[in-house]
């Protein structure tokens, strides 16, 4: 059947070259910097963007790893005010089931192998070598991986608030579910033993004290934050992590790279912050267990310290990019 992207598409073209337009290719076309990959053999496409830089030619390209899964970009935006500044040029880039790419309703595509295949099938098709790889949480994990298969293609890494293992991630989780208020674990333990995670008492337990202690401290949540929420994808994030970030029972629950980090050799920056669901320690512990790691903290930050420790993630993100061998 085809695809309702491929038909509207198909239809314009027909259109332009009724018009007399057609002697324009696709590459030539202007789309303020989007473009759609082909993945799986062209079975399906996810969606990227260029952005930046402000002036001149690009110091560095850099690949941007969304969380999930089944996340978007959206909550990257406000890379566009520091980056393309600095003079990079920097990509979005929307994973296969997720809000701006195809969402295929097959569960045997959310497996961590395919999604690190499909980050390099993107990597050939918007052209990248030599490039920087930035992934924030599940991105982070995906970052770990590529680098220890496609290392030869960075130029640097780096993980943004994301452990090197589930077990440890699973004992820092339950240390910070012991520190919530009684009223509140009451509520996650009843519904957990039921299995019923959608029940609104428990999403609002968890949305309502969980994520606005861990996930972002500001209030209210910044828009793209917001809409990343909105347009989250649950078939691939249910499919590998499971119900929650308390609950993890789907297909990465045994992950675990802890020994393999002195394989990454390039230079690696590690993102933690002082309120995250993960570990600061964990992570700083992490950058020194690479040849080339460095550690960076953003104590007020939580897992989005991009947005509510902004100053200081970009500080350390800036001065790592600027540091690198031109």
């Amino acid at each position: 059947m085809t695809d309702r992207r491929d038909f509207l598409l198909a239809s314009t073209a027909a259109l332009l070259s009724a018009a007399g337009a057609g002697s324009l290719t696709a590459a030539e076309l202007k789309a303020a910097g989007v473009r759609l990959i082909p993945v799986e053999g062209g079975k399906y496409k996810v969606w990227t963007k260029r952005v930046g830089p402000c002036r001149g030619p690009a110091k560095q390209k850099i690949l941007l790893l969304h969380g999930g899964p089944g996340g978007t970009h959206e909550y990257f935006e406000c890379f566009e005010d520091f980056l393309p500044q600095a003079g990079y040029e920097f990509y979005y880039y929307d994973q296969l089931g997720s809000f701006y790419s195809d969402q295929p309703d097959d569960d045997s595509l959310w497996t961590l192998p395919r999604f690190l295949e499909e980050v390099e099938t993107v990597r050939k098709g918007l052209g990248l070598d030599h490039f920087i790889l930035l992934g924030h949480s599940w991105g982070g994990m995906l970052g770990i991986e590529y680098a220890l298969k496609y290392q030869q293609h960075l130029k640097a890494l780096v993980i943004s608030n994301m452990t090197a293992g589930i077990k440890e991630y699973m004992d820092h989780a339950a240390a910070l579910r012991s520190q919530l208020p009684p009223e509140t674990i009451a509520v996650l333990d009843k519904y957990e033993a039921k299995g019923d995670y959608q029940n609104p008492e428990y999403l609002s337990a968890m949305m309502g004290v969980v994520y606005t202690r861990h996930l972002c401290r500001l209030d209210p949540w910044p828009d793209a934050v917001q809409r990343t929420f909105k347009h989250f994808a649950d078939k691939p994030y249910n499919a590998l992590q499971g119900p929650n970030e308390f609950v993890i029972t789907g297909r990465f629950k045994n992950w675990e790279r802890w020994e393999d980090l002195p394989k990454i050799t390039v230079p690696t920056l590690v993102i933690g912050a002082g309120h995250d669901e993960m570990d600061a320690e964990q992570l700083r512990r992490m950058a020194k267990l690479m040849p080339h790691g460095h550690f960076h903290l953003c104590p007020d930050g939580s897992h989005m310290d991009m947005w509510d420790d902004q100053a200081v993630y970009f500080q350390g993100l800036l001065a790592f990019l600027k540091a690198l061998p031109a």
